[in-house]
Parts: C-alpha cells; structure tokens; sequence
C-alpha cells in the first residue's frame, strides 16, 4: 500500500506548505500596499490563503502570481481605491523619476511628493494603475505581470510604457529622461 492511499491529504498538506512559505511574504507585501493597519493586512492575507487552501490542487499549486490576483480580489472587495501609503509612491516616484527612494525634490517635502504622486496615479486607468503597482512595488517581471492581467507581453508592454509618460506628465517631468 502506497504512502499517499494511507494519508490522501498529506500530498495537499505538503504543497501548500511550499507555496504558502514561498509566496507569504510576496502577498502580505502586495496587500501593504494599499492596507496601512496591521491587523487588517494579516486579516486579508489570511483570506488569501484560506482561499489558495479550499481550491488547491497538488498536481498545480498556485503561483505568486495567481495568489497576487487572489489578493487583488480581496482588496477590491473591500476598497476601490489608487494605494495611498508613502511607501508606495516613494517607491513609484523613485523609479519613475530616477530618484532614490527616500529623496526628496530640492523644491518639495516628502508629503508634498507623496500628495503629487497620488495626484499622478489618479490619472492614470485601474489597468494602468495595476500595472504600475506590479512592477514598481510587487517587483514583477512585464511576462508575469501580462499572465496576471489575462493580456500578451506586447500589451502589458505598452499599458506600462503609457502609465510612465501618463505619470511622468502628471509629475511634470514630461521633457526629462
């Protein structure tokens, strides 16, 4: 008798153990992105893997891609809105503009950096938004990020290429390289 009939379970157990140890930190990070309470972040992680548990199938275990899609949900659940942390427009600013994470404009603070790159994110579309939050704040490569989005490299190529000039333009950085 094989190990796996006497315990049906223990193949499901173990890889959810992979894919929750690998990818926890990934998805509590994506949801601190727009969730400033710790306990609610927890909450909502939490959920996350709650649901990754009720529809896991050992043979394809969820990805941290797919598990970022699972937060997007629950997020919009809860909240509509653009992320509104200043860790995460710093973080924007900073690779938008070339600057360091942290700096401040020689003509500004950081609060006011912080409300002008909230103002910029709130031009742009929730797909161009999304796409910006992927890759500046989760660090996703534009392949995963076109996988994520249910769109073609190309696509996701040109979504991100038109949320820079949107944000740029938004910063009045629109003649700078």
């Amino acid at each position: 008798m094989s190990g796996r009939s006497e315990d049906p379970d223990s193949l499901r157990n173990e890889v959810f153990s992979r894919v929750f140890d690998e990818n926890w930190a990934a998805v509590r990070h994506h949801i601190e992105c727009v969730v400033d309470d710790d306990a609610e972040v927890t909450e909502l992680v939490s959920e996350v893997f709650l649901g990754a548990w009720a529809r896991l199938k050992p043979t394809r275990p969820f990805d941290r891609v797919q598990l970022l899609k699972f937060a997007d949900r629950s997020l919009r659940r809860r909240w509509n809105r653009v992320a509104d942390r200043p860790a995460v427009t710093d973080a924007v600013r900073a690779a938008v503009t070339g600057a360091g994470v942290g700096d401040e404009d020689a003509e500004g603070d950081a609060s006011s950096t912080h409300a002008e790159v909230l103002r910029a994110l709130s031009g742009l579309s929730a797909r161009e938004r999304r796409i910006i939050m992927l890759t500046y704040w989760d660090g996703l490569a534009v392949g995963d990020i076109a996988g994520s989005m249910g769109v073609s490299r190309a696509c996701a190529e040109r979504i991100h290429r038109r949320a820079v000039v949107k944000l740029r333009r938004g910063l009045g950085l629109e003649g700078a390289n």
